[in-house]
């Protein structure tokens, strides 16, 4: 049987799967094959793991034909390069960890071990996840494999590369400040962020321990929920991991048979938005409301400083989380004279320009004298930018945003701005800073010198409510089949 990776899903796998109508190693090697034809171009993998994923195929094979399968169960994934896979280099897409092998697994690696997952190989990213393109990777850009002269967002891009060119059936990524769900749009995904908690960090490279979380890029709404409820629970070993909890709608509808709100803060929409994108946003408002559900404009006043925030408290947390890359204990460590001259010329080759930028701003914003002035005051908003959601969340089910200001833009467009990189992430970074669950589905296509690109639709929703986000993700998914 020919298997079309185009159209194929986790949830089409499944049935065809256990079916018999082919195996999870012949699937496996579809995807394997695709890989080599396709990926010297986009560069989504940094290791391709073909010998291990043929056993795991087999083995997923093994428990299919004695009645054991699960959800996933020979689903062949990639995983980003900052999740650890026992024995596998987790390199963070860094110099510094370049030959870093994990000595434990993820806890969301051993939540997809027991279900018999493949797993493909590992992603590139941005290094330590510090971008929105995938072009600050130590190994060189990711491409969009929709357009290979421009990126595929970051920093989970080589994850939304692999599953945009059929080079994965689903990928898991982390999202620090929308860098699940600004690939996914990019590149015509689904990306979830799930609620701060849901998953285990355990096991994840962190860059911000307070914004970061593991979530999906698939291909639908259906796909990217069979993997959400694969990987969260409670772990014992993550202290900000939440207690287990079934998935709920969550919201002010529940149970109340009426149509569900959806709250647009169209004030925050008035500036660096692109035209087009902004109207694609209000095209699937008005096919949500003809659907039944019900769009009211709201005040989050605090919104519009959630970059700011985000931009002091997320190097505030790379400056302290990379500061055990010392050349000391484990990593890159570049010979010297002196330790104070190993510290300096270790993390001066191990670490990228912008992993060093943020560094330094972390460091400043944490300094004596700024700290009052930045760093707590920044602490401060977020509290305000949260009693936002809270006060949203009394009066609508979910909030709807456009997931980036702009389709995918050209590679090396802004490498030298980072400034105009930064706003790639603010409409995204609300999520992080409010530790609420947020999804990114695509909405339709905007035109870019003759090419039709994908923007995504974000809806965010009180925390534990993915449930909400995935009914209302796939009627948009309908209105723009």
């Amino acid at each position: 049987m020919t298997i079309d990776l185009s159209k194929i899903t986790i949830a089409s796998a499944r049935k065809s799967l256990d079916a018999k109508e082919f195996t999870a190693r012949e699937l496996t090697d579809a995807y394997l094959e695709a890989i080599r034809k396709k990926d010297g171009e986009i560069h989504a993998y940094l290791e391709v793991w073909e010998n291990s994923a043929r056993a795991e195929a087999d083995a997923a094979d093994k428990m299919i034909a004695e009645g054991k399968a699960q959800a996933l169960t020979g689903i062949p994934l990639a995983i980003k390069d900052n999740i650890l896979i026992e024995g596998r280099i987790a390199s963070a897409a860094s110099k510094i960890l370049g030959n870093y092998h994990a000595s434990y697994d993820s806890f969301v690696a051993e939540k997809l071990k027991a279900q018999g997952v493949v797993f493909l190989g590992r992603t590139n990213m941005d290094e330590f996840a510090h971008g929105s393109s995938t072009e600050n990777s130590a190994y060189g850009p990711t491409k969009n494999p929709l357009d290979t002269t421009r990126v595929p967002g970051g920093s989970s891009g080589g994850s939304a590369a692999a599953v945009a060119g059929n080079m994965a059936l689903a990928a898991l990524g982390s999202d620090t400040g929308g860098s699940i769900r600004q690939p996914a749009s990019h590149c015509g995904l689904v990306g979830l962020k799930p609620t701060y908690g849901a998953v285990s960090r355990n096991g994840l490279i962190a860059m911000g321990s307070s914004l970061d979380q593991i979530g999906p890029l698939t291909k639908t709404v259906s796909d990217a929920k069979v993997l959400f409820e694969a990987i969260k629970g409670h772990d014992v070993k993550d202290s900000t991991s939440l207690p287990d909890y079934s998935s709920t709608k969550g919201g002010l509808s529940t149970g109340s048979g009426r149509a569900k709100r959806i709250g647009v803060p169209r004030a925050f929409l008035k500036e660096g938005v692109d035209k087009d994108v902004l109207e694609t946003f209000e095209a699937t408002l008005k096919k949500l409301a003809a659907a039944g559900y019900e769009i009211h404009d709201i005040d989050m006043p605090n919104l519009p400083y959630s970059l700011a925030v985000y931009y002091i408290i997320m190097p505030a947390e790379v400056s302290t989380n990379l500061a055990r890359f010392d050349g000391i204990r484990y990593g890159l460590s570049v010979e010297a004279p002196t330790i104070g001259e190993v510290y300096a010329k270790s993390r001066g080759q191990g670490f990228g320009p912008e992993a060093r930028r943020r560094i330094l701003m972390g460091t400043f914003v944490l300094s004596s004298g700024y700290a009052d002035a930045y760093y707590r005051k920044a602490r401060q908003v977020r509290e305000l930018i949260r009693a936002d959601f809270s006060s949203a969340f009394m009066r609508v089910d979910a909030v709807a945003l456009p997931t980036s200001p702009g389709p995918a833009f050209k590679i090396g467009e802004k490498a030298n701005d980072p400034m105009a990189m930064y706003l790639e992430d603010i409409f995204s970074v609300t999520a992080n800073l409010s530790g609420v669950p947020g999804i990114s589905v695509p909405a339709g296509m905007v035109d870019r010198e003759g090419k039709k690109l994908p923007v995504g639709f974000q809806l965010l929703a009180p925390h534990k409510a993915e449930e909400t986000l995935f009914a209302i993700g796939e009627q948009v998914e309908k209105n723009s089949a």
